[in-house]
């Protein structure tokens, strides 16, 4: 029974079902189950939270990080330590004993009334009965949105991470946590319970953008156009991949006048847009492309790797000696750089390592792209937009964006984006865009007419865009020419999308292929209600995007 496990919470998951042998991200069983135990912990901490919050009674902020960080661990592509997830689970114990003290006599779940057994042995055979598929009873559709509802909650947990790094946070977010992992458990909830607690979710990953989105732009400043190089530059150097912008403006800090270049990695590429970040001489560049790649692309590499949130792959043992991980990512055997009592990190070790290695020997010929186009930026652009397209210079808008991944049928996006005419301008944002970002696609109206807007949680940006436009046209965004295809990979996508649902937006194309933890009727629901569309061929889509414009 042991080397069992079950988890469908990617797109990659086996066969489109699930995981049931390891994990196609690399995860194997015991950290699975342990993730799923971890999972069950959270929800019994949430189960003595809950009436104490009622009661209008504060959690302590320290057990909203210690849940929040917690969820973070079980995304795809996170962390695959098994010890990091036995501290974590001992950890979880402690706080759900000292709520359970606090909070009122009543009948509790099973996972508030679990106690967490002394041994990994015994915490992995206790892990069945947190398991997805435990219950066989469960009807289908109630285990679909529990799952939807925790998985959003799970991308909502690594934006409030990123968020509260810098010192940002929201009380309603926080207490949502609680409320929302209470609902996967609450056996008295309906359908229509469940599917308003998904729209729920929905609305508070709009609000835990929209705090990331203050976070950012108040720390290192608006976003404005600029170029940067996709080509290497000779010298010793750091990748910084991932998502926190500030490990990126510390490892800048230390690394400045030491001859070391430092260069963005995947979603890390939106931070070259920043004022604050921009202004460092020795940020020179972006290196490869998206995720999945990571493993030819790091291969044998002449400088360290820096992976400060998701997505991480397991590491050849050709760059294993140079790549460091940070706040909860984590491999096993890999170096994790810890945050000090301070609120710092020392990077030098990195440093120092990437000195040593060397680096590149000869600068490659320039090439750039242009990131930077957030809402602030974009809407500068407003008057020109809006007259571009009451003139018909501009005639649709493609938002076009997402995780991307390593299975095949991605190359739709591309493809897409490729066919996209002319008179039209795309917006992209998250690593689905390295599917398109270094071809030319020329300007319109005076304005390129690719614009990327940032890294996944900037899909509030798009939003931002989208509702500025409605508004100056005077309607809504469904009745805006503008049409959202979506590529999906992990649970800030599926964030992502309830917080686009929540804010009723139609006609979204999703791919490249539907989430297995969706089930048939709930997904006949989504269309019914939202007609949410899985993706067929890039001609068709696009051909019915620009019909239903005209």
């Amino acid at each position: 029974m042991e080397n069992a496990m079950f988890c469908y919470q990617c797109e990659q998951t086996m066969g489109g079902k699930g995981c049931t042998k390891s994990g196609v991200c690399g995860k194997t069983p015991e950290i699975s189950n342990l993730q799923d135990l971890l999972i069950y912990q959270l929800k019994g901490i949430a189960c003595y939270a809950k009436p104490l919050i009622e009661d209008d009674q504060l959690i302590d902020k320290e057990i909203v990080k210690f849940v929040e960080n917690a969820l973070f661990t079980t995304l795809t592509n996170v962390n695959f330590d098994a010890q990091v997830h036995v501290e974590l689970l001992r950890e979880s114990q402690k706080i759900k004993e000292s709520l359970r003290d606090r909070a009122p006599e009543g009948n509790y779940p099973d996972p508030a009334t679990y106690n967490l057994s002394e041994t990994k042995e015994k915490m992995l055979d206790d892990a069945v009965k947190a398991g997805i598929m435990y219950d066989e009873s469960l009807d289908a559709d109630i285990r679909s949105l529990r799952m939807t509802v925790l998985y959003g909650i799970k991308g909502i947990s690594a934006y409030g991470h990123q968020a509260r790094f810098l010192d940002y946070h929201s009380d309603q977010l926080d207490n949502f946590y609680f409320l929302g992992l209470e609902a996967t458990t609450n056996d008295d909830l309906t359908l229509e319970d469940l599917i308003r607690m998904t729209m729920r979710t929905g609305e508070m990953s709009v609000e835990v953008m929209k705090v990331l989105d203050d976070a950012n732009t108040e720390t290192f400043k608006h976003p404005s156009p600029h170029k940067v190089n996709v080509n290497k530059v000779k010298g010793p150097f750091v990748v910084i991949s991932g998502h926190d912008l500030k490990d990126l403006e510390m490892l800048l800090e230390q690394s400045e006048g030491k001859g070391v270049n430092i260069y963005t990695h995947g979603e890390m590429l939106p931070a070259h847009g920043y004022p604050s970040l921009k202004k460092y001489k020795h940020l020179v560049g972006n290196f490869g492309s998206a995720w999945q790649n990571q493993q030819k692309e790091f291969d044998e590499i002449p400088g360290c790797i820096l992976m400060t949130t998701n997505c991480l792959m397991k590491p050849r043992e050709t760059y294993k000696d140079r790549i460091y991980t940070t706040n909860v990512v984590g491999w096993d055997g890999i170096k994790n750089v810890p945050l000090k009592e301070d609120g710092t990190k020392d990077f030098s070790e990195i440093i120092n390592k990437a000195i040593e290695l060397g680096g590149y020997k000869e600068d490659e010929e320039v090439k750039e792209i242009l990131v930077g186009f957030g809402h602030h930026s974009t809407l500068s652009h407003a008057e020109t937009i809006v007259n571009a397209v009451k003139n018909g210079e501009i005639r649709h808008f493609f938002v076009i964006g997402g995780c991307d991944g390593a299975r095949p049928g991605r190359n739709y996006y591309t493809e897409f984006a490729e066919k996209v005419p002319k008179d039209c301008v795309i917006l992209t944002l998250a690593c689905g865009k390295y599917r398109f970002n270094k071809m030319e696609f020329g300007t319109v109206a005076g304005l390129p007419r690719l614009l990327d807007i940032g890294q996944c949680n900037d899909a509030y940006s798009a939003v931002r865009i989208a509702t500025a436009l409605a508004d100056a046209f005077e309607t809504d965004v469904n009745s805006l020419p503008l049409t959202i295809v979506l590529s999906w990979y992990e649970q800030k996508a599926v964030a992502d999308l309830l917080a686009l649902l929540s804010l009723g937006i139609k006609d979204m194309y999703l791919g490249p292929s539907l989430p297995a933890f969706i089930s048939p009727n709930v997904l006949q629901y989504l269309v019914d209600t939202f007609n949410i569309k899985p993706i067929s061929t890039a001609d068709e889509d696009l051909k019915s995007s620009l019909q239903q414009a005209n």
